[in-house]
């Protein structure tokens, strides 16, 4: 767990703009501690780098970097899916091929 200070001492991001990308990049949204105070998990961590590189080196809005973010997501969700189908597709292909391989026996 980081706080936005170390957040801000790791990826050179002002607390300020961590705090407008909370407003403005779905997913970006760290808890806060008993005292108000924001607490970044390393998925936030690494989200603000990948925010930082779209926005700073591919010129991305904010806005528009947390829609790249979104359509990443979910090509890695479709990704993860189809070889999900393929390995079920595999193991059904695994078992027909054993049965035939019985019945010529």
């Amino acid at each position: 767990m980081y706080t936005i200070g170390q957040i801000e001492d790791l990826t050179g991001v002002k607390a300020h703009v961590l705090r407008y990308w909370e407003e403005v990049v779905p997913g970006l949204s760290p808890q806060k501690d008993l005292g108000g105070r924001r607490v970044y998990t390393q998925r936030e961590l690494e989200l603000i780098f990948r925010l930082k590189y779209l926005i700073t080196e591919k010129k991305f809005t904010a806005e528009g970097a947390g829609r790249q973010i979104l359509e990443e997501a979910q090509v890695a969700q479709d990704n993860a899916e189809l070889i999900q189908q393929i390995h079920e597709a595999r193991a059904e292909l695994a078992k027909v091929y054993l049965e035939l391989k019985k019945t010529q026996n």
